[in-house]
C-alpha cells in the first residue's frame, strides 16, 4: 500500500508529522499547524545508484543496512569540489538601489543572484519603496555614476551606455494601478517592465525571457503554483514560490526583491523556512500616525544585521533621511535653544546608528483614586520602576501625581540607557526647574539608585558632540580599554561622570529641594 503523502507542518518551527495538533508539540504555539501535501517522487527516484557488490539496481547507497535511497547519485565531473585556498576572492559588484539608506542596510547594495525579502505591515509602504527603487535602477545607466554592478544579462559586461531593465511583477494590483502609483512617485521609465500575474510559471518565464538587472515580485503570498496543492498564501504555496524564485535567481544571476506579508503579531506570514531560504530579510517598520519609516536587516548573508535605514513617507513617495537627528529633537533641545522644564535628551542605539531622543514629561496633581500613568515611546513598567527609585533614593515623591511621559516623532526610549533621561525629565517637571540647554543624560538606573554603564558609550558621545551638545552626564567609566579612554575625551564635550541617581540629578540641577 502506498504511503499517504499528506503531512502536517508547523509554520513557526518547521515541525512535520502525520497527525494534526491544535498546539505544536515542538514549539508549543497554537494554531500554527497546517496540512502539507508532499509531492510524490518519480518512479526512478525510488531506486538507489547501484554500487559494487549490490547485485542489482535496488542495492543503492545504504543497502547493507536494508535502506534504499530515493535519490540516485549523480556522476560528478572532476574539479567540482575545489580547495578553498584556490578559490578567488575577487569582490562581487553590487547593484545600487538609488537609496543610500537602503544600500547600507543591505551591506552596500544588492548582490547579483540574491533574494531579498522585504516584510512589513499592510500600508506601511513596502510596494512604494520597491517601486521607487525600481525607478531608480531603471533610470540609472549601467557603468555610470548612478549605479554600479552587473545588469543580469548574459554574454559579458554591459555596455557603458546600456540602460538597465527592471521587471516589476505584481500579484495584487493591475498594470494600470501600478502605473498610477509609479506616476505619482515619479518612477515611470521606458525600461521598467510591468506585469500583473499570480501564476508562478508565468513569473519564472518572464524573468527568464527578459533577464532583467532587477526583478521585483509583489508579493510571495499572492503567487501560486499549479504543480502543488494548497491555497494562495499557504505554507505549501509559499515554500514552492520561494524555492522556485531562489533557483531562478541563482541560475540566471538575477537579484530578486520579494515582498512578504506579516501576521497580526508582526511575524512574517507563511512557513518559518521562508526566512531561512532567502539571503536577506528586511523588516519595514513604522507608526501609521507618523511619517517616519525604519528599514532594518533581520538576516543578511552579505553584510551586518544591525544596520537600520530611515525614510520619510509622504504623498509623493518615500524619501531617505540620511541624518534623522532633527526628527527626534524639538527646537529647544540644542545649545542654541531655550531650556524647557520637563525635558531631557538622551542617545539610544539602533544598530550601528546613534539617535538622539528627547524625553518630555508632565507631572500634575491627581484627582483620581489611582493616579494616571500615560507613556508614549517609553515602557510603562520601566516608568513605574523609575518613579519608585526616584522616591526611595532621590527623595522626589511623585507617587500620587498623574504622570505623562512621551518622546518626539515616534522615537523609542525603551533602552535601559534612557533611564537617566526619563528620571531627569520627571524630576525637572516635578520641581519646575529646566535642565540646562546643550545637556544630555545617558545611563541605566538600578533598583539601588546606581547609574550603571551602557554599551558603546563612545558612539553616543561622538554623536552628541556632532549635534552641538556641550555637556553629558554619564556613568563612571571604568578602565576597560581604548574605548573608555576615547569616550572620556570626546572633543567639544564636557563629560560629567556620576555614580548615583542623587548625584546625577544634582549635576543636572534638578535635585530635590531640601
Amino acid at each position: 500500500m502506498a504511503k499517504n503523502p499528506t503531512q502536517y507542518l508547523c509554520s513557526e518551527c518547521g515541525w512535520t508529522g502525520v497527525k494534526w495538533f491544535g498546539r505544536c508539540p515542538e514549539c508549543g504555539q497554537w494554531g500554527t499547524i497546517d496540512e502539507f501535501h508532499e509531492a510524490r517522487p518519480a518512479a526512478r527516484a525510488r531506486t538507489g545508484a547501484a554500487g559494487p557488490g549490490t547485485g542489482g539496481a535496488r542495492g543503492g547507497i545504504g543497502t547493507e543496512s536494508g535502506r534504499v535511497s530515493r535519490t540516485q547519485a549523480a556522476m560528478v565531473a572532476d574539479g567540482v569540489a575545489t580547495p578553498i585556498t584556490k578559490i578567488g576572492t575577487e569582490s562581487v559588484t553590487r547593484l545600487t538601489t538609488g537609496f543610500s539608506e537602503f544600500d547600507r542596510v543591505l551591506g552596500g547594495g544588492i548582490v547579483p543572484g540574491s533574494v531579498v525579502l522585504v516584510a512589513g505591515e499592510p500600508g506601511i509602504g513596502k510596494s512604494t519603496l520597491l517601486l521607487e527603487t525600481a525607478g531608480h535602477v531603471a533610470r540609472a545607466v549601467a557603468g555610470g555614476d548612478s549605479g554600479s554592478g552587473d545588469d543580469g544579462s548574459a554574454g559579458g559586461a554591459p555596455d557603458a551606455a546600456q540602460p538597465r531593465t527592471v521587471l516589476y511583477i505584481s500579484g495584487e494590483e493591475s498594470q494600470a494601478q501600478v502605473r498610477m502609483r509609479a506616476q505619482r512617485i515619479n518612477a515611470v521609465e521606458d525600461n521598467l517592465l510591468l506585469a500583473a500575474t499570480t501564476d508562478l510559471a508565468t513569473v519564472l518565464g518572464l524573468i527568464g525571457q527578459t533577464r532583467p538587472a532587477l526583478a521585483i515580485v509583489d508579493s510571495a503570498q499572492t503567487i501560486t503554483s499549479q504543480d502543488v496543492d494548497g491555497i494562495s498564501g499557504g505554507s505549501t504555496q509559499v515554500r514552492e514560490v520561494a524555492s522556485a524564485l531562489i533557483d531562478t535567481a541563482k541560475t540566471l544571476d538575477v537579484p530578486v526583491l520579494l515582498v512578504g506579508h506579516v501576521t497580526k503579531d508582526g511575524s512574517i506570514a507563511g512557513p518559518r523556512t521562508l526566512e531561512h531560504l532567502v539571503d536577506v530579510v528586511c523588516q519595514f517598520e513604522g507608526d501609521s500616525e507618523t511619517a517616519l519609516r525604519m528599514l532594518r536587516a533581520v538576516k543578511n548573508r552579505f553584510g551586518p544585521t544591525d544596520e537600520v535605514g530611515c525614510f520619510d513617507m509622504s504623498g509623493e513617495g518615500i524619501e531617505e533621511v540620511t541624518d534623522p537627528s532633527g526628527l527626534f529633537l524639538s527646537s529647544g533641545s540644542g545649545d542654541d535653544g531655550m531650556a524647557t522644564e520637563g525635558t531631557c535628551v538622551t542617545f539610544t542605539l539602533d544598530g550601528h546608528r546613534s539617535l538622539p531622543i528627547e524625553v518630555q514629561s508632565l507631572v500634575t496633581a491627581s484627582v483620581l483614586p489611582t493616579p494616571r500613568r500615560a507613556a508614549n515611546g517609553v515602557d510603562t513598567n520601566r516608568l513605574a520602576m523609575l518613579v519608585a527609585v526616584l522616591y526611595r533614593h532621590a527623595r522626589i515623591n511623585i507617587l500620587a501625581n498623574d504622570l505623562y511621559v512621551s518622546t518626539i516623532a515616534g522615537g523609542l526610549a525603551k533602552e535601559p540607557a534612557c533611564d537617566l533621561a526619563v528620571a531627569a525629565a520627571l524630576a525637572s517637571a516635578a520641581n519646575g526647574v529646566p535642565i540646562a540647554r546643550g545637556t544630555c543624560a545617558i545611563g541605566e538606573i538600578s533598583l539601588t539608585g546606581q547609574i550603571r554603564p551602557v554599551p558603546r558609550l563612545e558612539h553616543r558621545l561622538a554623536e552628541a558632540a556632532r549635534l552641538g551638545f556641550t555637556r553629558a552626564v554619564v556613568p563612571v567609566m571604568r578602565r576597560r580599554g581604548r574605548s573608555s579612554h576615547d569616550a572620556a575625551h570626546t572633543a567639544g564635550l564636557e563629560i560629567l561622570q556620576v555614580d548615583s541617581l542623587r548625584d546625577a540629578l544634582a549635576t543636572l540641577g534638578v535635585a530635590a529641594k531640601r
